[in-house]
């Protein structure tokens, strides 16, 4: 019996070949893969990474064009950055040096930020926090009695600010009016008043903007002017009425042969030509004490 044929024989070859077989394989893979390096070494700038077979070369210039690009970005983000820094600080300038008062509210209907303007004319040290009833609770309109003047009346119902203020944090239109207010110090003041919703950058509603405007000094003048009108309508019809009073008396004195009657006549005539003359002497001095006081103001001002 051939010992190839016998199959015990067959399996101590195998067992014995194979793994001779497989470490010489072993062996010329590890030598040829070491050649394989030693010759890659040996090339410059040619190596290859470690998993997919990118020269190493092309990697660093990739990374290098990251980094590059992660310093643009940083850079471009300081250079926003700042940007956003002096926006911020120009429109914080305006906000302050704004001549009109500016109060803007939350959507709660809380001051959030009044400028300088703003307390100033309400007469308020800070309105930061109030409610729009607590910072025109002594507003009024024009057309309505100040809850001041009118102890009967609750300021909630009396408040025509507050109530605009209300629906334009729910409406985007602007809203218009003019009211009288009262500081605390007791100083009355005419303001016009405009108010509007503040939206952000989403169209989403942030709250409300109120802006006023002091007209107290334009409404000074006006009513001074129909004051004026209105004396000098009275001194009109008062000057009628003495010039025809004097031509009355002038005719009985032109009629009259009675020397008695005609120095009465002459008296009366001479008493109503007095008290002519110390009315438009007295409207007179009015004009010019009024526009004495109007230089006055605009040389101040």
């Amino acid at each position: 019996m051939s010992p190839i044929s016998n199959p015990v024989m067959l399996r101590i070859i195998l067992a014995f070949f194979l793994p001779a077989a497989a470490l010489v394989l072993g062996i010329m893979l590890v030598r040829a893969l070491r050649r394989n390096i030693q010759d890659e070494a040996m090339l410059p700038g040619l190596s290859t990474s470690a998993g997919d077979g990118v020269p190493l070369h092309l990697y660093n210039t990739v990374i290098q064009e990251l980094k590059q690009q992660k310093h643009e970005l940083a850079v471009h983000k300081q250079t926003e950055q700042r940007r956003a820094r002096i926006m911020e600080s120009l429109h914080q300038a305006i906000f302050t040096n704004l001549p009109s008062g500016v109060l803007l509210f939350d959507l709660n209907g809380l001051v959030k930020q009044a400028n300088p303007s703003a307390r100033d004319m309400l007469g308020f040290a800070s309105a930061s926090g109030l409610s729009a009833e607590d910072v025109f609770r002594r507003a009024s309109s024009p057309t309505r009695p100040s809850s001041l003047e009118a102890p009967g009346l609750d300021s909630a119902d009396n408040n025509p600010v507050a109530d605009e203020l209300r629906i334009a944090l729910n409406d985007p239109s602007l809203r218009h009016l003019q009211t009288q207010y009262s500081t605390p110090s007791g100083q009355r003041r005419h303001f016009a008043i405009t108010i509007f919703q503040v939206r952000g950058s989403d169209g989403i509603a942030l709250g409300a903007a109120c802006l006023m405007t002091d007209l107290s000094e334009f409404e000074n003048i006006r009513r001074a002017q129909e004051l004026h009108g209105q004396v000098s309508a009275e001194l009109a019809l008062d000057l009628r009425t003495s010039l025809a009073t004097i031509s009355g008396y002038a005719q009985q004195l032109a009629s009259s042969h009675d020397p008695e009657l005609a120095r009465q006549i002459a008296g009366d005539i001479s008493a109503e030509t007095s008290r002519l003359n110390q009315r438009v002497g007295g409207f007179l001095a009015g004009q010019t004490s009024r526009a004495a006081a109007q230089a006055s103001a605009g040389a101040t001002s």
